[in-house]
């Protein structure tokens, strides 16, 4: 079978299995009995039905329409398929209405309307506006598309926005100010030859025009050539607002001295000779889906320093209208705009071309893998997989609309939002803020004992972005710098960043005479500390901690938990410290879920477990939290005389006799533990209210258990583990931790252990 056989056949099985298509809806509320019905239906819908009768902007809050997005299409114009109907078009629409949910966990549906006239399909369009916070219309063919945008956009007071016209302006507008920043030019000084007067194509010149390109600089040509002052073969308004008064007639006599090449046309349209004729260092965007106007390696041959875009995802610097939609509606739906002005289009450029600028997010990196990402000729735009653009773009956009005065909720406080925006990506973000804030009260040295690892370097890099901490990499000076130019960072040794090199280093004496003086005793020779402090990077990390040359250690993104855990305890466990257990808060998405003890003790005793207990809620108290803490077993309130029941009774006992100010309870089965209404059934007048947020394990293989099956089937996101016990100076991760993890613990071990008691 072909590869073509084998890409049509695997995209038929995406579309058909497990499900038809690529979109179902879910209730957002629960249906579980009368009460539920008689809220959501008869009679308790007519209260909504009221309040969005007398206050027709509440329609935001007692109903989806708020987050609600129309994708509507005639199917005239799909992709490269060309007029092939809206049934046809419905796979299109639908992928659509995906993208807008994965990328800004916007509501859609996808609207395919089997009408041709464009006034008639305006009529349509405008007619759903009751039901719809905003429309995006969708390969509309031109001129038709004009039409119908012009009379939704006078008519309906929501965002109505043609992707295929703004969205392509928007991306080209945001690769081509970066492409300018590239080689040092000004849109106001550039020579443009353009081919293709559709929607698109027009759309990108009259957005070019708006960021400072001359008109008279712009050089239009279409299938039938130049777009000339005086012509009569297929014109309308908007192609007449760029004809030349020239005698020049083909795109071949244009083209010489130009700047920059836009094509959004079709195959094989500019030749190498063409190409010759451009300036040195040409800005090419050949953007025709699926074959460009010339193929970037055919420009490379007669122009090696050409800036090149394309329309496709197998050459750098795809032009992806997937980059700006998602998010400019995003935006204007949070602030209730009435519409989508020239203002908020150029703060999505802005917000798209400054993103890329900045350094690669770690998740964008692990999702175009082997790809150069770094900020230059080859990486003009961000990726659509940068979880950053919802937040900068999204943010830019609502700024813009409410400084232009077509926000109808405008926002209080612009940060928040974009707090809040972040932790719809990165679902640690608004759990994390109580920990990264007092952080923040002093800037503490956390060192890496694997600083050559990528994801540590990624985190190392938004420590210097987002924290005030100082980190310091354990590696060799050669892979860490190599590393660091291969994944596009900013960190320079020495500048708020520290190396310690295990082959050469010169407090390498004092390190193996800490590390034998410490260890003499139980059997370490001076050979063996001299080892040790060339090989093992944990070993090195957890000396320079006991030395003050250090806050905390971090070490485990390999190897096994108990391997780093021996030589923490070895350097760190002395004093009043020692490893009380490890605590992974789960964050779900109903919220977090803290899981305890999942590595340090495999069968805990009674007394270790009354101490898991307490440093759990001391730690928990840290996010802002209140702990509820249920200790789980297979038994259940005493039912069971065998097992890890009695421990956890007897860790109960202790703590009571303590006094604590904290909820705990049990000995309880994990369902007893979640649900307070199946709990007051078994147990009535037990003294913990709501569902348990700390579950506290006898045996560690339950622990860890509990803590994979929700990491991996449950969609949580782990946050630790967290060390207990060693005065937040040491933390053992796991293999699987991503960079944004790394960064969540920098802070956790970034934060002064008086900061939580």
């Amino acid at each position: 079978m072909s590869e073509q056989s084998n890409l049509r056949e695997a995209a038929l099985k995406y579309h058909e299995f497990p499900k038809p298509g690529k979109l179902e809806i879910r209730a957002t509320k629960p249906m579980a009995n009368g009460r539920d019905l008689a809220r959501a239906y008869s009679p308790g819908v007519a209260e909504a039905c009221l309040e969005i009768k007398n206050d027709p902007s509440s329609a935001a809050r007692y109903t989806a329409r708020g987050n609600l997005v129309a994708v509507v299409s005639n199917g005239t114009a799909v992709l490269g398929l060309g007029n092939i109907g809206a049934l046809a078009a419905k796979p299109v629409m639908e992928g659509k209405a995906v993208l807008f949910k994965k990328f800004a966990s916007i509501d859609c549906f996808d609207i395919e309307l089997d009408e041709a006239d464009p006034e008639k399909l305006a009529e349509i369009v405008c007619a759903l506006e009751p039901s719809f916070g905003a429309i995006n219309l969708e390969d509309i063919k031109a001129p038709d598309c004009f039409i119908v945008e012009r009379i939704c956009r006078e008519r309906m007071n929501i965002p109505v926005f043609h992707d295929d016209q703004h969205g392509t302006a928007i991306v080209v507008g945001a690769a081509a100010k970066n492409a300018l920043q590239v080689t040092g030019k000004r849109f106001e000084n550039i020579k443009i030859v353009s081919t293709g007067g559709g929607a698109a194509g027009i759309a990108c010149l009259n957005m070019l025009l708006k960021m400072g390109v001359q008109r008279k600089n712009i050089w239009l040509c279409d299938i039938h050539g130049l777009v000339y002052e005086g012509r009569k073969i297929d014109m309308n308004p908007s192609k007449a607002a760029f004809a030349q008064s020239s005698n020049k007639r083909t795109l071949d006599s244009v083209i010489d001295g130009a700047d920059m090449f836009l094509g959004l046309s079709g195959p094989n349209v500019l030749t190498q000779d063409n190409v010759k004729k451009m300036v040195a260092a040409p800005i090419v965007f050949a953007l025709a889906n699926p074959t460009p106007e010339i193929l970037p390696e055919l420009v490379r041959e007669v122009a090696p320093d050409a800036i090149i875009a394309t329309g496709r995802s197998d050459f750098p610097n795809q032009v992806n209208n997937v980059l700006c939609f998602p998010f400019i509606f995003r935006g204007a739906l949070d602030v209730g705009a009435t519409t989508i002005n020239d203002e908020m289009q150029l703060a999505c450029i802005e917000g798209i071309a400054a993103l890329a600028r900045t350094t690669t997010s770690a998740e964008a990196a692990a999702a175009y893998q082997g790809e150069q990402l770094t900020f230059g000729a080859e990486y003009l735009i961000p990726k659509p997989f940068d979880p950053r653009l919802v937040s900068v773009v999204s943010s830019a956009v609502a700024e813009a609309a409410m400084k232009t005065g077509v926000a109808t909720r405008p926002l209080d406080d612009l940060e928040a939002y974009r707090r809040r925006l972040d932790g719809s990506v990165f679902k640690s973000a608004l759990v994390m803020r109580p920990v990264f804030e007092a952080a923040r009260a002093s800037s503490r040295r956390i060192v890496f004992a694997e600083g050559e690892d990528e994801r540590v370097l990624r985190a190392a890099q938004a420590m210097l972005e987002e924290t005030t901490e100082r980190p310091i990499l354990i590696g060799r000076p050669e892979v860490i710098e190599a590393r660091i130019e291969r994944a596009g960072l900013t960190i320079k040794m020495g500048e708020r960043v520290d190396l310690v090199n295990p082959e050469n280093d010169p407090r390498y004496r004092d390190y193996w005479e800490t590390y034998h003086n410490l260890m003499c005793r139980q059997g370490v020779t001076p050979d063996l500390a001299r080892a040790i402090m060339r090989t093992n990077t944990t070993a090195i990390g957890a000396v320079m901690v006991n030395r003050d040359e250090a806050d905390s250690i971090i070490c485990g993104t390999f190897g096994e938990f108990r391997w780093h855990m021996n030589y923490i305890k070895q350097v760190l466990g002395r004093e009043a410290f020692h490893p009380v257990g490890a605590l992974s808060m789960m964050i779900l998405e109903d919220g977090p879920l803290f899981i305890t003890d999942t590595q340090v003790h495999l069968h805990p005793k009674p007394e270790e477990i009354a101490e898991i207990a307490v440093g759990a809620a001391r730690h928990v108290r840290r996010f802002g939290i209140e702990p509820n803490i249920a200790f789980c077993s297979q038994s259940q309130f005493g039912n069971h005389g065998n097992g890890s029941g009695w421990r956890l009774r007897e860790a109960i006992k202790i703590l009571d006799a303590e006094g604590h100010d904290f909820c705990y309870e049990g000995e309880m089965n994990i369902d007893t533990a979640l649900d307070p209404d199946l709990r007051q059934r078994l147990f009535p007048g037990n003294r913990m209210k709501g569902p348990a947020n700390v579950l506290v394990f006898a045996h560690a293989d339950a622990a860890s258990g509990v803590r994979n099956i929700l990491k991996m089937k449950g969609g949580g996101l782990e946050v630790g583990p967290i060390l207990m016990g060693m005065g937040n100076r040491a933390h053992i991760v796991s293999p699987s931790i991503t960079a944004r993890g790394l960064l969540n613990m920098s802070a956790i071990a970034g934060t002064p252990v008086a900061h939580y008691g």
